[in-house]
């Protein structure tokens, strides 16, 4: 077939019905929180934009500090602080204008304490008219005093799913969380439950550092979930769990810093891939950097499209 021009090489995809130039995502909580922040990002290059999960009711998060540079990745307890569903819904709505002329869908994040709540936010964000809406349904840091994670079993995870569908008329990604034993069962429980697709993964833990001579937490919540580069293999291998169980579109999320993270993810069968741990250690332009290098695999391997190498990884037989 010989080389194709750069140009030449499409690495647009459709997630859930959306269409995105190209496939990287801003993923949730990274740099989502106003309509300005959203345009840049969709001014540096990246594919689609994903809000900073929201509630019902404004919530001001954990003391600072809040986020530590561990080494091997990062660990951060941010207590999902954001400003609540009415003003987000207002930033999504200036967003979307500003967004329409150069193609890059909205996707809304959202999460409640309860599982009529996450129907009820999900009534609110759709005023809004994102292009998408992510439940997040697996965030590590909620008070496990009181409750329980909602993606941790199947049955509680697929009714958040119903109480949404019931809800809202946009599509929704249920996103998941490593911290189970099988996200596959998960998955299936929410896909049958009507979720248009999956983000996957959340952090991971909760872990916990401790200053060994103040003999305290780092972080001032104390534990934190655990994200970056140390993450990312248990992040492809929940992806390739996941797109091996259900038939639904995939946002891959997880430890994504080059190009090459997102082939991986893309070569066990995800959609499209959400890059945050890249935009800590490479900068906003991290999107058009890896979409470089996205191309320079593609014209190597003689790829035209994402759809020529998607879910093509070879693995051992069991």
């Amino acid at each position: 077939m010989g080389h194709v021009e750069h140009d030449k090489l499409d690495i647009s995809t459709t997630l859930c019905g959306a269409r995105l130039p190209n496939a990287t995502v801003i993923a949730s909580g990274i740099l989502g929180l106003t309509h300005e922040v959203m345009v840049r990002v969709a001014k540096a290059g990246a594919g689609a934009v994903t809000t900073k999960s929201c509630s019902l009711n404004p919530r001001p998060g954990y003391p600072n500090p809040v986020v530590l540079d561990w080494g091997g990745g990062l660990i951060n307890a941010v207590g999902l602080s954001n400003p609540g569903v009415e003003v987000m819904t207002e930033e999504i709505q200036a967003a979307k204008e500003l967004l329409a002329p150069l193609g890059v869908p909205i996707i809304a994040s959202i999460f409640a304490d309860t599982i009529y709540g996450f129907g009820n936010i999900a009534r609110f964000i759709s005023e809004a008219s994102p292009d998408l809406i992510e439940v997040n349904i697996s965030c590590p840091n909620i008070d496990h005093r009181y409750q329980h994670m909602f993606a941790a079993d199947p049955y509680v995870a697929g009714q958040v799913t119903r109480h949404v569908k019931r809800n809202t008329d946009i599509p929704i990604l249920v996103k998941l969380s490593p911290n189970v034993t099988s996200i596959a069962a998960i998955a299936e429980a929410v896909v049958e439950a009507g979720a248009d697709g999956i983000t996957a993964i959340n952090s991971l833990g909760p872990g916990l550092i401790l200053d060994i001579e103040t003999r305290h937490p780092v972080l001032a919540h104390g534990p934190g979930g655990v994200s970056g580069p140390a993450v990312r293999p248990i992040a492809v291998r929940c992806v390739q769990a996941i797109c091996r169980a259900v038939d639904v579109p995939v946002l891959a999320v997880g430890g994504v810093m080059s190009g090459r993270d997102v082939v991986e993810m893309i070569l066990v069968g995800a959609t499209a891939v959400g890059i945050g741990t890249g935009v800590h250690y490479r900068g906003i332009d991290v999107f058009r950097q890896v979409c470089r290098e996205l191309r320079d695999y593609m014209r190597r391997h003689e790829y035209r499209s994402l759809d020529d190498f998607r879910g093509t990884a070879a693995m051992p037989s069991l």
